[in-house]
C-alpha cells in the first residue's frame, strides 16, 4: 500500500516527506481553505507542494467547475502546473466525460467523492488513473464505509482498465476519507491500492503503547548501564 497525505499544510507535507514513506498529495477546496488559502495563491500553492514532494509524487489537485468544459479548460490549467499534478474531478456525469477527453489528452485524473461500485466501474471506463471511495463519510450516515471500499477494490480487480487509462496504466483505488489507524489497516488487508490521509492520522500510524513502553524500558535500563 501507498501512502498520500490528505492536506494542503505545507509544514505537514515537508515533515511527512522526510520521514521517506509519502508517495502522494492529495487536496481539496474544503482543505486548502482550512489553512486560509486565498484563490489567486492557489496554482502557487500547488506548485509549491509538488516542488516539497519531488517528480515522482503525484498531487492531486481539484477542479470546482460543474460542467465537462470548464473542467476540461480547469484540468488543462492544473495540469500544465507541474508534471506530477493529477486533476481531480467529482464522479457525476459531467466528470465522466471531462474525465475522457482529459484522460485522451494525456492527463491523469483523480474521479473523487465515489461511493458505489458502479461509480467506480464508469470512472475507469471514462479512463481514470485513480478512483477515490470515501470512507468516513459513510460510517457518518451508519454505514459500513470499509465495505463499499472493499466492493469496489473486489470489482476493478476483476477486469483489466489498461486500455482506458493514461500511458496503459491501470487505476488504481484510493481509500479516502480516513479516520483512524484501523481504516488504513483494513484497506490493507483488502488490497487497497493507496491510503490518503490526514497528518493526524499518519502520527498515529505510527504510535502504539508497547513500542511506547519498551522505548521507555530501554532509556530506563540504559541509565541503570550508565
Amino acid at each position: 500500500m501507498k501512502f498520500f497525505l490528505d492536506t494542503a499544510d505545507l509544514d505537514e507535507i515537508a515533515e511527512a516527506a522526510s520521514w521517506g514513506a509519502l508517495a502522494g498529495v492529495t487536496t481539496n477546496p474544503t482543505l486548502y481553505a482550512r489553512i486560509g488559502g486565498k484563490l489567486e495563491h492557489f496554482h502557487d500553492h500547488i506548485k509549491r507542494i509538488c516542488e516539497i514532494v519531488g517528480p515522482d509524487c503525484p498531487v492531486s489537485a481539484e477542479t470546482v467547475a460543474m460542467e465537462r468544459k470548464e473542467m476540461v479548460e480547469d484540468g488543462k490549467r492544473l495540469a500544465a502546473l507541474a508534471p506530477n499534478v493529477v486533476v481531480k474531478i467529482p464522479t457525476m456525469v459531467e466528470g465522466l466525460a471531462a474525465t475522457r477527453e482529459l484522460a485522451d489528452e494525456g492527463i491523469r485524473v483523480n474521479m473523487t467523492l465515489c461511493f458505489t461500485v458502479p461509480q467506480a466501474i464508469l470512472a475507469a471506463r471514462s479512463g481514470a488513473r485513480y478512483v477515490s471511495p470515501f470512507i468516513g463519510r459513510f460510517d457518518d450516515i451508519s454505514e459500513d464505509g470499509i465495505a463499499q471500499v472493499e466492493d469496489i477494490v473486489d470489482a476493478l480487480g476483476n477486469y483489466d482498465f489498461r486500455e482506458n487509462t493514461v500511458n496503459g496504466e491501470q487505476i488504481e483505488v484510493i481509500a479516502a476519507s480516513i479516520r483512524s489507524a484501523n481504516h488504513v489497516t483494513q484497506c490493507a488487508l483488502m488490497g487497497a491500492d493507496i491510503a490518503t490521509v490526514p497528518f493526524g492520522v499518519l502520527k498515529k500510524m505510527v504510535s502504539h503503547p508497547l513500542t511506547e513502553k519498551g522505548i521507555e524500558s530501554f532509556l530506563n535500563d540504559w541509565e541503570k548501564v550508565k
